[in-house]
């Protein structure tokens, strides 16, 4: 893709993408190595089963792999930017429905800040910048 096809650099789409994969994996990988971090932090009563916070966790991490990739190539990450908006999109509205019923404390509001909320403008622009290509790939097939 020409650079002239971006409305804004590609290499800032590539240190986004870049900055998104590391997040995810450290925090990915910290999730699994203490999976009731998250409970103490919230104060919360501990996980009864933790080990599906740690799933989570690997989850979260496999995304950062995918993050990765969309730094390497930009323009042809338009589905993975797609999936991980709807995630950042879908996970908070499952959270504020947590907090609305009672079942978690407002605090907890802070993991949709720091994993979800803040990437929405960046991942929203990538999906603008990498749609003509996108597009045309699928034209193509």
């Amino acid at each position: 893709m020409v650079q002239s096809d971006w409305s804004i650099p590609r290499s800032f789409h590539r240190r986004v993408f870049v900055a998104a994969g590391i997040y995810n994996l450290v925090w990915g990988a910290f999730s699994v190595l203490d999976p009731q971090w998250f409970f103490r932090v919230s104060d919360m009563a501990a996980a009864n089963h933790p080990q599906i916070f740690a799933t989570l966790g690997m989850v979260i991490g496999l995304y950062g792999i995918l993050y990765l990739e969309v730094a390497r190539v930009p323009e042809r990450g338009w589905m993975v930017a797609a999936v991980g908006l709807a995630g950042k999109v879908l996970g908070p509205i499952g959270l504020i429905y947590l907090i609305v019923v009672g079942v978690w404390p407002a605090k907890t509001l802070v993991i949709a800040v720091t994993n979800d909320f803040i990437w929405w403008p960046f991942f929203t622009l990538c999906l603008v910048d990498a749609w003509p290509a996108f597009r045309g790939d699928l034209a193509r097939r």
